[in-house]
């Protein structure tokens, strides 16, 4: 008999590299074959919707990617929710919250005087990409000389820690989780007016027409899946900064996962 076989969808950054492995370890496990798809967010919709994959790893929602989800939204089930983002400005904790405790407070002239102007970004289809534009014009902070700059997560890690190491003031546009934060203490810059759009929910996305594929106990072992913000950290730095394989990393985690999941029965 055939093995199963599914398209995995995948947003091509690596936190949603690591959360997908999970997905796809989760579907070996069953007997499932997995090819993958890693591509930006908005080609990651489109091909969902043409029916070219069949699972998305991730839809955060309903902030930053329900506007890509709402054409297909009849054609899918959310599956499980895997961890709860959100976006973020943050700084490194030694700048002095008493001076740097809100977006607003970039306005300052004395924390402008100090702080990088360049605000380094991702790909422009991020949601934190589109609210940092949203959160310049809001606050003008183009006037204090700040804008905003497109690029890789690749430049957007490396500003940061480039600043760090040289004890800069600077502003990181992120997310969490992400792999900066289990080597770096950023501290979340107040947002009272929601320009960031709180937390989301990081959802499964799969096309109802591929669920008859599945296994009954693949699909059950889906919808129970949870990874949670911390475990995505640790993995996206595995893989990001120790270089380890996403597959590999994933399967270590869905092991020592189920080993406590066994330990808490047997007590």
């Amino acid at each position: 008999m055939n093995r199963p076989h599914l398209t995995l969808i995948t947003i091509d950054l690596s936190f949603h590299h690591a959360s997908a492995a999970v997905v796809a370890a989760l579907l070996e496990a069953h007997g499932v074959a997995v090819s993958e798809w890693r591509v930006p967010h908005e080609r990651a919709f489109e091909l969902l919707r043409n029916g070219e994959g069949d699972l998305l790893c991730s839809a955060w929602l309903p902030g930053s990617h329900g506007a890509y989800l709402a054409p297909l939204e009849d054609e899918v089930e959310k599956l499980a929710v895997l961890y709860t983002p959100y976006a973020l400005w943050g700084v490194p904790d030694y700048v002095p919250q008493e001076q740097v405790s809100s977006l607003a407070d970039l306005e300052k002239p004395e924390v402008a005087a100090r702080m990088q102007k360049t605000i380094q970004g991702i790909n422009p289809g991020a949601g934190i990409s589109r609210f940092s534009l949203e959160i310049i014009e809001r606050y003008r902070l183009d006037e204090a000389g700040y804008h905003f700059r497109h690029g890789s997560l690749d430049d957007c890690a490396t500003a940061f820690e480039r600043a760090v190491a040289n004890q800069d003031w600077a502003v990181v546009p992120l997310w969490q989780p992400q792999f900066l934060h289990w080597r770096h203490s950023i501290r979340e810059l107040a947002d009272p007016e929601k320009l960031l759009r709180g937390k989301d929910e990081a959802t499964l996305l799969i096309r109802k027409s591929a669920l008859a594929r599945l296994p009954p106990a693949a699909v059950e072992a889906l919808r129970a899946l949870t990874l949670g913000n911390p475990s995505v950290v640790c993995l996206d730095h595995q893989i990001s900064r120790q270089g380890m394989d996403p597959l590999q990393a994933a399967r270590h985690w869905l092991q020592t996962a189920r080993a406590a999941a066994s330990a808490i029965k047997a007590t």
